[in-house]
């Protein structure tokens, strides 16, 4: 391809979409629109996306991350929750890159509800299969969230570069007995190894947020040996950390029944009682659920 054919959107192109739309951005949404070509490059390149890969976009807005993600990757499956900017998204990859236009597939969904049949369903023809790696500009409000969801939906997942609030990336990454590891860090810790890929200032968004943005790189993991399922680890997680500073016998006392059973299910898993949720591994919450599995069996 020229470089013509690699044109991304710039802020006048940005402007000018949200002109035709009449849009204005709105907190609401968590609509902050990349205006800068090079930081679309950064991130597509962050990302290590292969030439076959299907790539799940979430809240692709007006698409200048889509293209860079349409130069890298087979095909895209972008869900967008706005209407006038899902119904757009389309007719600007076909006026930006025609070759590519078959290769994109919109869905008007809210990520944070959307299923794993919807996606499949709605897949672009050339994609054979489901995605294997998310690209997103995720909206700060609901960002953890909507990659929980996500991640649950499509095991097929197998890597991903998303831009979060700059807090949210450091939660997300952070490990055990970090002031300000949680429960992001340890549900991520669930799906995937989350590392940084850098920050991102606050002038190549329209409009500018208040705060920096952060990149993180995820490469999917095979969730922790137990016979305890997913939703049991995750209620242990939720009651470690709801009061934090708490001991995990304290924390954890309503959850097991009492402080006594708290601590008889912490010393069968090996963990101190005495502890507190924000030096455990993902691995360690999982023992935790699977001793009270085993327990209420008996």
């Amino acid at each position: 391809m020229t470089s013509e054919q690699h044109a991304l959107l710039s802020a006048s192109d940005i402007r000018q979409l949200a002109d035709i739309l009449d849009l204005r951005p709105t907190k609401t949404l968590g609509q902050n629109y990349v205006i800068d070509p090079n930081t679309i490059r950064r991130i597509v390149g962050a990302a290590h996306l292969a030439a076959t890969e299907h790539v799940l976009e979430i809240g692709p807005g007006l698409g200048s991350l889509t293209l860079g993600i349409l130069d890298a990757a087979q095909a895209v499956t972008a869900i967008e929750i706005d209407p006038p900017v899902a119904n757009r998204l389309a007719t600007t990859v076909e006026q930006w890159r025609p070759d590519s236009a078959e290769r994109l597939s919109v869905i008007e969904a809210d990520a944070l509800r959307i299923t794993h049949s919807e996606i499949i369903e709605a897949r672009p023809a050339i994609a054979e299969g489901p995605p294997t790696a998310i690209v997103a500009n995720l909206p700060y409000n609901v960002a953890v969230p909507v990659m929980l969801h996500i991640l649950a939906e499509l095991p097929s997942i197998q890597h991903g570069l998303v831009m979060v609030q700059q807090e949210v990336a450091e939660r997300i990454v952070a490990a055990p007995g970090s002031k300000i590891y949680g429960v992001p860090s340890v549900k991520m810790g669930w799906y995937a190894e989350a590392t940084s890929a850098g920050n991102v200032g606050t002038k190549v968004f329209w409009p500018a947020p208040r705060i920096t943005s952060g990149l993180v790189h995820f490469t999917a993991r095979q969730p922790p040996a137990t016979t305890a399922t997913r939703g049991q680890v995750f209620e242990v997680i939720d009651a470690a950390f709801a009061q934090r500073r708490k001991t995990l016998r304290a924390a954890l006392n309503k959850w097991a029944g009492s402080g006594a059973e708290a601590e008889e299910l912490l010393v069968a898993a090996d963990v101190d009682p005495k502890a507190r949720g924000e030096i455990l591994s993902v691995e360690q919450f999982a023992r935790i659920a699977e001793q009270k599995q085993q327990m209420d069996a008996q």
